[in-house]
């Protein structure tokens, strides 16, 4: 095990509920001196000294875990900053496509406009046409 995994492993194990069952047993243990003849005073020396140097170690592992976390969380700040780049780049691809999307748009309107205009211009030159070809046949009648 590395050293850098040590207090993470501490700090996951002194938050579990084996922690806390054998603390209530260290704690039952060091009162319970009382009945081997140590006296009141030594057990609440000892005591305050163990509870002393346990709480300068959580408090040690606490800061660690702070550090951590602050350290995770800048990180995702960074990818979130960069996430909000990356979307602000394809807001604006999507502007540019929508652009492009109504500059097609309005381009397949005037296409639409002048193959209409052509259709009817067929038309019109087909109906002049039909009606040439009538008067060229009433003119050959008539010769005849």
């Amino acid at each position: 095990m590395k050293l850098k995994e040590l207090p993470l492993k501490i700090t996951e194990w002194v938050g579990s509920t084996k922690s806390l069952l054998l603390h209530t047993a260290l704690f039952v243990f060091i009162f319970s001196l009382r009945f081997l003849n140590v006296s009141f005073n030594d057990i609440l020396l000892i005591l305050t000294t163990a509870v002393s140097l346990e709480a300068i170690y959580l408090s040690i592992l606490i800061q660690m875990t702070v550090n951590r976390n602050t350290q995770s969380l800048v990180a995702v700040e960074e990818d979130i900053d960069e996430i909000q780049e990356d979307v602000e780049k394809l807001e604006k691809d999507v502007d540019e496509i929508q652009e492009d999307v109504g500059e097609i748009q309005e381009e397949d309107q005037a296409d639409t406009i002048y193959e209409r205009k052509n259709a009817e211009l067929l038309l019109n030159i087909e109906s002049t046409m039909k009606q040439l070809t009538k008067d060229i046949e009433a003119l050959k009648n008539q010769k005849k």
